[in-house]
């Protein structure tokens, strides 16, 4: 089973929203279905990064890589790194896995390692 994370498209405008949004942020259409989710691409280019290391006790890890990446198609994600010596303007590619675990749940997310 291929995991996926979706970008949501209006159907009156056809503006894409990630993450879902009530409200389209480009003509203000509001009702029920009115957004059909749109896979997200998972190339694109590294923008900017940063690391953090006052994480809750539910990472397993001393420090997280974070970066934002303008994707294929023009929207931006922020996303675990897995890179271990990011530059801003290189080429990435995405992996959906689990980014935070408790007890009782799993959070999946965009991960980015290099292209």
């Amino acid at each position: 089973m291929a995991l996926e994370i979706f970008a949501y498209q209006c159907k009156k405008c056809g503006q894409l929203h990630y993450p879902y949004r009530m409200v389209c942020k480009k003509c203000g259409k509001n009702e029920h279905n009115e957004f059909d989710p749109v896979p997200l691409p998972k190339e694109g280019k590294l923008l900017t990064f940063t690391n953090v290391y006052a994480l809750p006790p539910d990472f397993n890890v001393a420090k997280l890589g974070l970066g934002i990446v303008e994707l294929k198609n023009g929207m931006r994600v922020t996303g675990q790194l897995k890179i271990p010596h990011p530059k801003i303007g290189m080429e990435v590619s995405a992996k959906i896995e689990v980014v935070r675990e408790s007890e009782y749940s799993k959070n999946y997310g965009m991960v980015f390692y290099p292209a």
